[in-house]
């Protein structure tokens, strides 16, 4: 590494590169979204969960691929594989600036998820008119702190908060698979296929940001060689707990509980656990909010760390600080976007483009894992991941096309909503579709892609 890069410090392990990971991937999707989609198709959420397993791992090989060369080092993520792939950067650049844009939007959606589940578990300590917004800042600030004070904090306490989630889905899980009742699981398809298809594109939100992983490449001791694997084997963990919840969820209390409750995994747990144990869960629920909260708030800061090394972003977003090793200019500007957005309540502004933003930098990175070998051959040859050739196409192949099939039905469903209201209408309601969004934040990326690269010049 070199410049501001080089001043990050390499603190984080194995242990803290699988509490990264686990973390950001077991937040406000299984707590938060399975029962929420599940509206569209019912229980079978549970195969829909399987089903998005697959392009997960075909897209990871990417990651696989292009942290075990020299990249992986830095924490550039698919920017810098794109980028470097292509030798250009304005793609990279718009696909790294809609991914900030998401995160943000994430990071304050996390941060009012969590709330609510603390006021859940309160008992009526804290009112939600009044408290929501106070315990989402307060969350946000706590977090900010952690990241401040370095990175070895940051995964200390994302290596204590899992423990503690593992724990309350061992007590969550185990007893609820002998508290089923089989007729919930009936219909399967509550909304037939349509119902089923149109689920797929936001049920992805569980598994969106698995990526966000590569952006600890510069802080994690032997990065070339720890993060390929963890990819892998923590995606395969994480589905399985996906499963394992949405068995237990769908099995144990019909969909209209599931629906109307604002806690609805501890909704379930109430129905097979004594009082403490169900109360455990939620404080698990808190802890899987938690986590995510705290791997989200690394992604966009370390994104504008190599932004402004290739001279597209301003110098002093990508300063590191020489005493805490962390982005403390990049984490505070993050902070207070995200704070903003939770005060203004326009946080779908960013959410809503979410997933189809990161969908669409997955489809290319995974065209930039096929075209590797022919745009860059320098770069492949310095790939040690034991990947066979045959099966880095394979998976980019399956990955291009499972998820270019999610981007279709997305905007075959944002197309549909844009022949059924008025522009303003969709306004007024903070209704904008994803597709709308993200061509109204790609044309402002592409407008500050401008000045970035007569900086660059």
């Amino acid at each position: 590494m070199s410049g501001q890069a080089a001043r990050l410090r390499r603190d984080l392990g194995t242990v803290q590169s699988y509490a990264a990971l686990l973390g950001i991937l077991i937040g406000a999707g299984i707590f938060r979204v399975t029962t929420e989609i599940g509206a569209l198709t019912g229980p079978s959420v549970i195969l829909a969960y399987i089903l998005l397993t697959i392009p997960v791992l075909a897209t990871s090989v990417g990651y696989c691929v292009f942290l075990s060369t020299p990249l992986g080092t830095e924490p550039g993520g698919e920017y810098l594989h794109i980028s470097r792939t292509f030798g250009g950067y304005r793609v990279a650049f718009v696909g790294a600036w809609l991914k900030a844009i998401s995160y943000l939007g994430a990071l304050a959606y996390l941060a009012n998820a969590q709330a609510d589940y603390i006021i859940q578990i309160s008992g009526g300590f804290f009112d939600a008119a009044r408290h929501r917004l106070p315990l989402a800042l307060g969350g946000l600030v706590f977090f900010y702190l952690v990241h401040l004070v370095g990175v070895r904090w940051f995964g200390r306490i994302q290596v204590a908060m899992c423990a503690l989630l593992g724990l309350a889905l061992v007590v969550l899980v185990v007893p609820g698979l002998t508290a089923i009742r089989p007729s919930n699981y009936r219909p399967f398809f509550t909304h037939g296929a349509s119902g089923f298809f149109a689920a797929l594109p936001p049920l992805f939100f569980a598994y969106a940001g698995f990526e966000s992983l590569a952006q600890t490449a510069g802080e994690v001791k032997d990065s070339r060689r720890r993060l390929p694997g963890i990819f892998l084997k923590g995606i395969l963990g994480t589905a399985a707990i996906f499963i394992l919840m949405s068995v237990v969820a769908f099995g144990v209390l019909p969909m209209e509980r599931l629906q109307a409750s604002n806690a609805p995994m501890a909704e379930v747990a109430s129905v097979y656990l004594p009082a403490g144990a169900a109360l455990f869960v939620n404080l698990g629920a808190i802890m899987a909010l938690a986590t995510s909260l705290n791997a989200t708030l690394l992604v966009p800061s370390r994104l504008g760390i190599m932004l402004s090394e290739d001279g597209l972003a301003p110098r002093w977003l990508g300063h590191v600080s020489p005493a805490t090793g962390t982005p403390i200019l990049g984490l505070t500007l993050t902070l207070a976007i995200a704070a903003l957005l939770l005060i203004s309540g326009q946080m779908t502004l960013a959410l809503t483009i979410a997933v189809f933003a990161l969908i669409l930098l997955y489809f290319l990175h995974s065209f930039a894992l096929l075209v590797l070998p022919q745009r860059n051959p320098a770069l492949f040859q310095s790939i040690t991941a034991g990947i066979p050739l045959s099966v880095q196409r394979i998976a980019a192949i399956v990955s291009m096309i499972t998820i270019g099939g999610l981007i279709l039905l997305q905007v075959h469903a944002d197309v549909l909503t844009l022949s059924r209201s008025s522009f303003l209408q969709r306004v007024s309601e903070h209704s904008l579709t994803s597709l709308e969004l993200a061509i109204f934040w790609g044309a402002l990326g592409l407008l500050m892609y401008r000045p970035g690269r007569r900086r660059q010049a």
